[in-house]
């Protein structure tokens, strides 16, 4: 029997406005708090709010955060600290750490569980001493989720970054370096067992800041070259590095392990490349592409659920001068680049 043509047009409404909802909340912002200038805590829910940001990852369990995002509509990645992941290889601690940071706010929108975030096993990385116990945590954090019956609305993860790959050009040839695999393979098996994703900071500012050889504009989203892979072609450096990711995931039976981008952004300053223009730039032309939702050349068609790096300038984050100044806002709430989310 044919559709009443109300009906059909109501579906057709209802259909929009999911498709509309999901677009919108691809977007998402990291909120760092290495500051001694930052809002408070619940000033900075209520300054997401004001700009219709959605989603959140916050570095640690801060209570205070946790308290002022009950009862909103923002959907958070909570990290567990690189410092807590040895204890949490104690199933029992984890168990704990569930019940004190997650089941004890049942009004906020948990998302996603960070377990660890950019580990790396290259032993000049400060990280590499945290190695061993990522895995063990993972399980455990997701059992403890599991146990409680949230598994159904939290996904448990651990952060990855383009600094664990080997090759990342072309895109299809992306590769993890060799003494990474021991690391992130069992990982990849765990996630594709599970049904889980694989949280990703993927920045082509940094392969911009740190090689000659890449060109800005391609860095941009803007123009530049147009780069060929196995009848594909690239017109940015985003897409291209996210499939990388795939690709390597893909040699390690990974291929089906969906990629949320926990972090990606660009500084106002720090570096020859790191002006505000270009830092403005870079967020209007993700943001855009995020919500076209026309996936990469090796993905097409897939919305990229993308988290921007930052919320504020952070004034007290260790390194270069690039660090302290990712910031989508100054910690006055004064914005730098007049975004659309």
């Amino acid at each position: 029997m044919a559709m009443a043509p109300q009906l059909l047009l109501l579906g057709l409404f209802i259909n929009l406005l999911i498709f509309t909802d999901t677009q919108a909340q691809q977007i998402g912002v990291c909120n760092g708090r290495l500051g001694n200038n930052l809002p408070s805590e619940e000033a900075t829910v209520n300054f997401y709010q004001r700009n219709g940001i959605t989603r959140m990852r916050i570095y640690d369990p801060n209570p205070a955060t946790l308290r002022a995002l009950q009862r909103t509509n923002i959907e958070l990645i909570l990290d567990v600290p690189n410092s807590e992941l040895q204890s949490l290889t104690d199933p029992s601690k984890a168990r704990d750490w569930v019940q004190n940071h997650i089941q004890n706010y049942p009004e906020v929108k948990f998302r996603y569980i960070a377990v660890g975030n950019e580990v790396d096993p290259n032993p000049n990385n400060d990280n590499s001493r945290f190695v061993d116990f990522v895995l063990p945590a993972m399980r455990n954090v997701h059992q403890a989720i599991v146990d409680a019956r949230l598994a159904n609305q939290i996904k448990v993860s651990t952060a990855t970054y383009t600094g664990l790959l080997a090759k990342t050009y072309p895109p299809s040839e992306g590769v993890f370096h060799v003494n990474v695999n021991r690391f992130i393979g069992p990982i990849i098996t765990f996630l594709a067992q599970n049904n889980l994703p694989m949280l990703a900071n993927i920045y082509p500012y940094f392969a911009c800041r740190d090689s000659a050889d890449v060109n800005l504009q391609y860095s941009l989203f803007t123009s530049g070259p147009f780069v060929p892979d196995k009848g594909l072609m690239y017109s940015n450096l985003f897409d291209a590095m996210f499939d990388a990711h795939y690709a390597a995931q893909a040699r390690l039976g990974g291929e089906n392990v969906e990629i949320v981008v926990s972090e990606s952004g660009w500084p106002s300053s720090g570096h020859r490349v790191a002006t505000p223009e270009n830092a403005g730039t870079y967020y209007r032309n993700l943001i855009a592409h995020v919500k076209q939702g026309k996936g990469t050349p090796a993905r097409p068609g897939r919305f990229i659920e993308t988290y921007l790096f930052a919320m504020f300038d952070e004034n007290s984050k260790t390194g270069d001068v690039g660090e302290r100044n990712f910031g989508l806002f100054y910690p006055d709430q004064r914005s730098k680049y007049q975004l659309r989310f």
